[in-house]
C-alpha cells in the first residue's frame, strides 16, 4: 500500500460520494453533475477523474466492490469506500474548513499588474468583468431559489452555491467601486510615472542589498594556537612555519605535531587513525 494522496477537492468529492453508495466512475462523475458539484470540483476530463481513483486504490482508501456490465455501458468497476477512506475524507473535511488555503487565482495576479494598462483600458476590461459577475449573482439568485421552492433542498445542501454567491457579490461591489474611482479620476496613474518609480526603487533596492552584504573578515573563523610546551614560543603565538589550526577542526593526516604533544588514539604504529581526507573512515 502506498502512502496517502494528498488532499484534493476531486479526492474528497470522489470519496463523499462513495460514502452514499458504491459507484462506478461514470456513476461518480454523472452525480456531480447532477448534484451542481461541478461549480466547485473541475471534473471536466473525464481522465483526471480515473487516475484520481486510482490514486486512492493505491492507497487503500477505495476497494472494488464489483466489476459488471451494463446492456447500455461497457464492463464497469464498481468502487467502495474503505474504514481508512472514511477517516480520510473526514480528516479532509475538518482540514478544508478549518483551515484558509492560500490559492493563486488568476484576477489578483492580473491585478497587481493592471498599472501596465492605462486608466481607461482597465475601466473597460474591468466594466466587462463587472457585467459577467452580475449575471453570474443572478444565475445563483435563481438556482438556491429553484432548489429550495421546487426540489425542496434543505440549505445545507446548496451552502456552497451560497459562498460562491456571496464571493462574487462582494467581488462586484468592489469593482463597481474602483470603476467609479476611475471614472470620476480619483484613481489615476501615468505608466512613465510609475517606470520611474520601478527603477528608482529597482536602484534602492540593489543599494540595500550592496550595504548589507556581511564583512567577509567577521565571518572567518577564529585561528587558535597550538599549546607549545615551554620554550617553543610566547604564549599564545604561533610558531613561524606553522599555519594555525582553526577552533573545533581536527587535525589532517600527515600534517606536522608538535613535540611533546599527545598522539591521537590508535596512532602509535596504528593506520587506523581517521583521516580527514579520507572522508573521515577508519
Amino acid at each position: 500500500m502506498s502512502a496517502p494522496p494528498r488532499s484534493s477537492p476531486l479526492a474528497l468529492t470522489v470519496l463523499a460520494l462513495l460514502h452514499f453508495q458504491p459507484l462506478h466512475p461514470y456513476g461518480i462523475q454523472r452525480l456531480i453533475k447532477r448534484w451542481g458539484k461541478g461549480q466547485v470540483v473541475n471534473v471536466g476530463q473525464r481522465a483526471s477523474l480515473y487516475r484520481t481513483i486510482d490514486r486512492l486504490l493505491a492507497a487503500g482508501l477505495v476497494t472494488v466492490r464489483e466489476t459488471g456490465r451494463d446492456q447500455q455501458y461497457p464492463e464497469r468497476t464498481v468502487y467502495e469506500p474503505t474504514d481508512a477512506g472514511r477517516s480520510a475524507m473526514r480528516v479532509w473535511l475538518n482540514e478544508m474548513l478549518a483551515a484558509p488555503k492560500q490559492e493563486f487565482p488568476q484576477f489578483p495576479a492580473a491585478l497587481s499588474f493592471v498599472l501596465l494598462l492605462a486608466p481607461e483600458e482597465a475601466l473597460d476590461v474591468l466594466e466587462q468583468r463587472a457585467a459577467v459577475l452580475a449575471r453570474t449573482v443572478d444565475a445563483h439568485d435563481r438556482s438556491l431559489a429553484e432548489q429550495a421552492e421546487v426540489h425542496g433542498l434543505p440549505r445545507v445542501t446548496t451552502l456552497e452555491e451560497e459562498y460562491l454567491r456571496a464571493m462574487t457579490a462582494a467581488e462586484l461591489d468592489w469593482i463597481r467601486a474602483v470603476t467609479d474611482d476611475l471614472r470620476s479620476g480619483r484613481l489615476s496613474w501615468t505608466l512613465d510615472e510609475l517606470t520611474r518609480l520601478a527603477q528608482n526603487t529597482g536602484r534602492q533596492a540593489l543599494a540595500g542589498q550592496a550595504s548589507s552584504k556581511p564583512d567577509r573578515d567577521l565571518q572567518r573563523p577564529r585561528a587558535v594556537p597550538h599549546s607549545e610546551p615551554p620554550g617553543h614560543g610566547p604564549e599564545g603565538s604561533v610558531l613561524p612555519g606553522r599555519l594555525p589550526r582553526l577552533e573545533g577542526s581536527p587535525r589532517l593526516e600527515g600534517s606536522p605535531r608538535l613535540k611533546g604533544s599527545p598522539s591521537p588514539p590508535g596512532r602509535r604504529g596504528s593506520s587506523k587513525w581517521p583521516s580527514v581526507m579520507a572522508g573521515g573512515r577508519a
